[in-house]
This record gives structure tokens, C-alpha cells and sequence, in this order.
């Protein structure tokens, strides 16, 4: 279980809720805060003039609304919200969306009633999903668009996801007994105004980008392995003299992943002995290319962009993204802009340029592969079978090449496109929610080339027999590869055996397939 409320949630926390499927519970003390901050707010609202209970919203603010309608504003504002289009996002990044927008009502500054923190626990806890669509948020005055759809999924209209299915809230409610949330004040509100869906994204994002730095890493030391590259360029020493955290990172985990390997050359057992000395032309290159002598200066500025993301991101989960924002301690309502994305949509631009360049190191070290005039060692596409009948994994590279220029088009940032939007009232907007799915797609994209970059790796290994020379960690990695992609000779559509590689770099854990 994990304990949602003052406390601070972390990623792994967050994983363990939308992966491992962990319950989520409150403690008393917690319940309480929200529930001091409740009556505070009905209290202290009750003779004043106090923006989105006794006004309208927005531009429309000046509106003063009458008591008798004060309740029914909450609804309408829900209900002409929720407007989005396009696809409907993933289950698993609508349930990101309800964690963290319930993480941020806990710290208890929205002044809203328990009910609405007890029925989103409950919905995640039984797996029970809002729809929500792509297309409308332009994170500014929160994720309006995206989290009206989840405030017209609590008051039960809408549509609901459910093992795999799409059901009217209403069903899905009646079948388990839930009632639909009750407004008691500025819940519709305060359902509405955060960041909540570029923040939950923003955390797969992160969760599936660590995933996948571990995997280059793995692949890139596999490279080295199979050309039987040197080792000097991710040695300690010339590494530590370059001051960046993450260069010395990628170089550590390589050192580690290829300790044991048979295949990696000591540079002065070859190239320093003095028969070498004597020839004008060598027959070994001096230097690797840069897609394999590069990798720690490469995947170095991708950690490092990892690790920062998680930290803002992380923030930005467990801060109060409301407006305004209701402190019961210091006794007063504080209006301003916590709502706005900037934070998070700046992170998911610079993280979606980091996997954009991790994807195109990994559409190089596929290249070098399959040329066989620039590695001088494997046939052309590593073609196992008979040359000029056989292709290999020709026809592989046309996807892996493309799809790396998508993800070079879409790493145009979202955070310096700001279109003022509201009556000018929003006249700068952060984009975020865009952000994160652009990311997300990138993401996606970036575990497609390195499948199919992985399927290449494993072809030469069996045109060089070379197995039993392997790391330990590299040697585990392809064991566990070909037992759902066996080596071939003969064509036969590969477009399956990807979409099983690709499950598996999605869903298993890097250090421990090692």
C-alpha cells in the first residue's frame, strides 16, 4: 500500500501505484488537514467575494453569481469543459492523471470536501479509469480540458475505461455501488485547475526515458563488444577528466556491463606493440566512429536531463497546482498562477530532444552494422543467409530511419509556442499537456529503433558465434531476447518479432535482465 497526504510521493512510489497496482490509502491525520481546510474555506467564503465560488471564471470573473447558483456554476463549469478531441489517451496515462491530481488535493489548500479525495482513491484503487482525449489543454490555467473530463467522470456522466472496455460512468458506477461526487462548494473547480495531466504523463515519461537510457547504455557496450572496439574511451581516467556527472555515469555502467568481456581490446596490447610501428597502413582503426567511441558524451547530457526532469517533475506532484490557493493556517485565499505548466512543459521539450538524441545514436550504431564498407566485419544488413537472395535486416533499417526523423520533427518545443487564448485573459500558456504527449510519442518511438537495433545486435552475434565471449550482462541480455526472437536466416516478416522485442524493452527491467 502507499500513504497518500502531507507526505511527499516519489517515482517509485508513483510506479508502484499505476504499475504494481499497490492500493493507495489515507491516514487520518492527512484526512483531517483536508477537512480543516474544507470548513476553513466555507467559513472564511461565507461573507465574501471569493473567485471561482461567488464569480464566474476566467474573463467572466467581474459576474458576480447568485447563491441560489452557486453549486450549479460547479457543474457548468465541468460540463463546458470538457470538450477535448482526438484519440483517447492510454488507460494507464488517464490513472497517471488521477494520482496526481489526487496527490495535489491532498496537501489540502483547495478547500474542497472529502468526498472528492475518498472517490478518487477509490476509483484508482479499483482500476476504474475516466476518458480523456488528447487534443484541448493548453496548460495555463491548469489542464482544463483534460481534468473537465476527468470532473465529468466523478460526477458520473461521461464515459468510463474498464479492463479494456469503454462503459457510460453511470453503468460503471451502478455496477460497483459508487456514488458520484457531490459539490459542496469549489470542487468543480478545484477538480479542474492544475496540472495534474501533463505532471502524471510527465512521470510515465520519466519512468519509461530511465528505461530506456538503461537500455542504450546496454546496447551501445553490446556494440563495442561485437567490433571489438577498445576500451579506453569509457575508461575512468579519460572520463573523469571531463567534469560532467552524467558522461561519468555512462561510462561507469559500461565499465560494469563489460568487465568481463572477451571481446573488448586493451589498446597497448595492439596498437602499442612495436611490430604495429612498423606499418604505413593499419589494418585496425586508431579510433572507433563517433557512435561508438562517443558514448559517454553522448548518453552523458541524457542522464543528466533524466535525472533533472525527476526532479521538477516530482516537485511539480506534490505541490499545490490550484487557484486560488486556500491556506487554513495562515487564514487567507491567495490568488495567482500555480496552475500554470511552464515547469513541467519545459522538462518534457528538453527530455523529448534527449530521447530524440538517444534514438539517433542508436539509428548510427545500427548503420555501422549494416554497412559493411564502414565496419569491414559483417556482411551487408547482416544478411545471415545468401547475399543478393536474402536481405537480412534491409527492410528493418527503412523503419528505424524514419522513425528517428518523426522523432527529429517532433522535438520542436512546445514550451516557447504560447498562443494567448480566453478573451487574452490567458495570454501566455505553458502547452505542457502537449508537451508531454509529443514526449510520450517520442518515447514510444525511441523503444522501436532500439528493437530494432537490438534485433541487429543478436544477427551478428550469430555471424560471429561469438556468445560465449560476451560480458556477463550482454550474454544474459541475448538469452533472454532469443527466447522470443530466434535467430534467422531465411526472410520472413520481422514486423512481429519487433512488436515482442519492443513489449520487452518497454516492460522489463533493465539492470535485472543483466
Amino acid at each position: 500500500m502507499i500513504l497518500i497526504g502531507q507526505d511527499r510521493l516519489t517515482l517509485d512510489d508513483f510506479a508502484a501505484i499505476l504499475f504494481e497496482k499497490k492500493e493507495v490509502l489515507f491516514d487520518d491525520a492527512s484526512l483531517k488537514v483536508v477537512d480543516d481546510n474544507f470548513h476553513f474555506l466555507k467559513s472564511f467564503a461565507a461573507n465574501k467575494l471569493i473567485y471561482g465560488i461567488n464569480t464566474g471564471f476566467g474573463p467572466m470573473a467581474q459576474y458576480k453569481v447568485k447563491n441560489k447558483d452557486l453549486l450549479h456554476l460547479q457543474y457548468n463549469l465541468i460540463r463546458s469543459h470538457a470538450s477535448g478531441e482526438g484519440n483517447l489517451i492510454p488507460p494507464h496515462l488517464a490513472r497517471a492523471l488521477m494520482i496526481a491530481r489526487l496527490t495535489s488535493l491532498m496537501k489540502a489548500y483547495s478547500g474542497i470536501h472529502t468526498n472528492l479525495v475518498l472517490l478518487l482513491k477509490e476509483l484508482i484503487n479499483r482500476d476504474i479509469s475516466p476518458c480523456i482525449y488528447e487534443h484541448g489543454g493548453v496548460g495555463a490555467s491548469g489542464d482544463l480540458i483534460q481534468l473537465a473530463h476527468l470532473g465529468l467522470f466523478l460526477i458520473g456522466e461521461g464515459e468510463a475505461g474498464f479492463e479494456g472496455k469503454i462503459y457510460p460512468t453511470k453503468e460503471i458506477f451502478e455496477r460497483f455501488n459508487i456514488q458520484p461526487l457531490t459539490i459542496y462548494g469549489r470542487e468543480g473547480l478545484a477538480i479542474m485547475n492544475g496540472t495534474s495531466a501533463m505532471t502524471g504523463i510527465g512521470m510515465i515519461n520519466i519512468i519509461s526515458a530511465k528505461k530506456l537510457f538503461h537500455w542504450s547504455v546496454l546496447l551501445s557496450a553490446m556494440m563495442n563488444e561485437v567490433v571489438e572496439a577498445y576500451n579506453d574511451h569509457y575508461s575512468y581516467e579519460l572520463n573523469i577528466v571531463k567534469l560532467h556527472q552524467g558522461q561519468n555515469k555512462v561510462a561507469e555502467m559500461m565499465r560494469a556491463i563489460l568487465q568481463d568481456s572477451r571481446m573488448i581490446r586493451d589498446r597497448s596490447e595492439h596498437l602499442y606493440h612495436p611490430e604495429t610501428l612498423q606499418k604505413e597502413i593499419f589494418e585496425d582503426k586508431v579510433q572507433e566512429y563517433y557512435s561508438l567511441r562517443c558514448v559517454t558524451q553522448v548518453l552523458g547530457p541524457v542522464y543528466d536531463t533524466i535525472q533533472y526532469a525527476e526532479k521538477i517533475v516530482v516537485d511539480e506532484l506534490n505541490s499545490v497546482n490550484d487557484n486560488p490557493v486556500v491556506d487554513h493556517i495562515n487564514k487567507n485565499i491567495f490568488h495567482g498562477g500555480n496552475f500554470h505548466g511552464d515547469y513541467v512543459s519545459l522538462e518534457m521539450d528538453k527530455l523529448k530532444t534527449a530521447i530524440t538524441k538517444l534514438s539517433m545514436l542508436a539509428e548510427r550504431q545500427l548503420n555501422y552494422l549494416l554497412n559493411d564498407k564502414l565496419n569491414q566485419k559483417f556482411p551487408p544488413f547482416v544478411n545471415l543467409g545468401v547475399l543478393g537472395l536474402n536481405f537480412g535486416m534491409q527492410g528493418m533499417q527503412f523503419t528505424a530511419t524514419s522513425t528517428v526523423a518523426e522523432n527529429q520533427t517532433l522535438s520542436f518545443p512546445m514550451y516557447v509556442h504560447s498562443i494567448p487564448n480566453n478573451n487574452d485573459n490567458q495570454d501566455i500558456v505553458s502547452m505542457g499537456s502537449n508537451a508531454a504527449l509529443i514526449t510520450r510519442k517520442v518515447i514510444d518511438n525511441s523503444f522501436t529503433v532500439l528493437g530494432i537495433q537490438a534485433m541487429t545486435i543478436l544477427q551478428a552475434v550469430d555471424y560471429l558465434n561469438c556468445e560465449a565471449k560476451l560480458s556477463s550482462a550482454t550474454r544474459s541480455f541475448y538469452k533472454s531476447l532469443r527466447k522470443i526472437f530466434p535467430k534467422f536466416v531465411e526472410d520472413a516478416p520481422k514486423y512481429k518479432d519487433l512488436q515482442l522485442i519492443r513489449k520487452f524493452l518497454q516492460t522489463s527491467d533493465p539492470v535485472s535482465s543483466r
